[in-house]
């Protein structure tokens, strides 16, 4: 059985007469990408915000490291908001040395650490630049640089690629999959569904206060699966046995095959193969991507919540 790392069980906060988090509950393990889902208003950032202990739950608890919240727990995390906020007048250096002192480093070995990242993220000319001097992407690496100084044990990360070019995104991508190799639990609030299929182990969709879907992502994406097949290469797909529906893709080079519900897709695979007048170059099953799923489930027009409360 993994380490839990973060528990949340039964958790509920309320706004007034607005529920912003209704009854959820969840685990994150050691080491593992874990993926936050949801439309703006969901919830997200408010259970976020409980399991940092900024907000106090309404109902239900919460453990991280195995205990409740307290002080110490702090230097064991890092944390970027969506919302960023660095001293602006400050020179680049002298701030991430202070903000992982406030995280329990001692000064010279924060210094030490600060400038090898910064050379890692080709940023050792900027080191003594005021934050206000930065650009926006510069901005965002110095934000992160800050967030993994300490060496945290759990990154909680809220659109972590904001404002990022391709290279440094990815950037920020191997240097995630590293600390996860090390052993390191990070939580990733995140839009782009493409970077959650990609990057995380396991996740939660948090729709209207609720969770609706939870598990590995491999999983859930395989409970939405259709029962159709996708393939590519030559032959009557129409005249197949089970076939409901062909849908040829726009490139002309494969076609998605529907199939009745008493025929199962390796049916269909074992025909195939036995009759000489199809040629298959491939065939996968038609396993949705993770933005469909979340459209399927959020809906495009999710009921409008709150501004500020997501």
């Amino acid at each position: 059985m993994p380490e839990t790392v973060i528990e949340v069980r039964g958790v509920s906060k309320f706004y007034g007469d607005f529920t912003a988090v209704d009854n959820v509950t969840f685990d994150v393990y050691r080491g593992e990408i874990f993926s936050m889902l949801g439309p703006n208003g969901a919830g997200k950032t408010s259970t976020i915000r409980m399991i940092l202990d900024i907000l106090k739950p309404d109902e239900g608890s919460i453990q991280v490291f195995g205990a409740p919240f307290s002080e110490k727990t702090k230097e064991r995390i890092g944390y970027l908001p969506e919302e960023r906020g660095l001293y602006k007048n400050v020179p680049v250096i002298e701030l991430l040395t202070y903000l992982a002192a406030l995280k329990g480093m001692k000064p010279a070995a924060a210094r030490r650490k600060a400038e090898a990242l910064l050379e890692e993220f080709g940023m050792t000319a900027n080191r003594k630049s005021k934050v206000k001097e930065l650009s926006k992407g510069m901005s965002q690496k110095i934000q992160f640089i800050s967030t993994i100084l300490h060496e945290p044990d759990l990154i909680i990360v809220d659109e972590p690629f904001s404002g990022l070019d391709p290279v440094n995104t990815e950037m920020i991508k191997q240097l995630i999959f590293r600390m996860r190799a090390r052993g390191t639990t990070i939580v990733m609030s995140i839009h782009q569904m493409n970077q959650v299929e990609e990057m995380a182990d396991r996740l939660i969709m948090i729709n209207k206060g609720k969770r609706v879907l939870y598990g590995p992502v491999d999983v859930v994406r395989d409970q939405y699966a259709e029962n159709a097949v996708i393939v590519q290469g030559e032959g009557h797909w129409e005249a197949l046995p089970g076939v409901t529906e062909v849908i040829r893709e726009e490139n002309g080079r494969g076609a998605k095959l529907k199939l009745a519900a008493v025929y199962t897709p390796n049916q269909l695979m074992a025909y195939l193969a036995s009759d000489e007048r199809y040629k298959v170059r491939s065939y996968a099953l038609a396993v949705p991507s993770l933005n469909d799923i979340f459209i399927r489930v959020a809906g495009e027009n999710p009921e409008p919540t709150p501004e500020a409360v997501r």
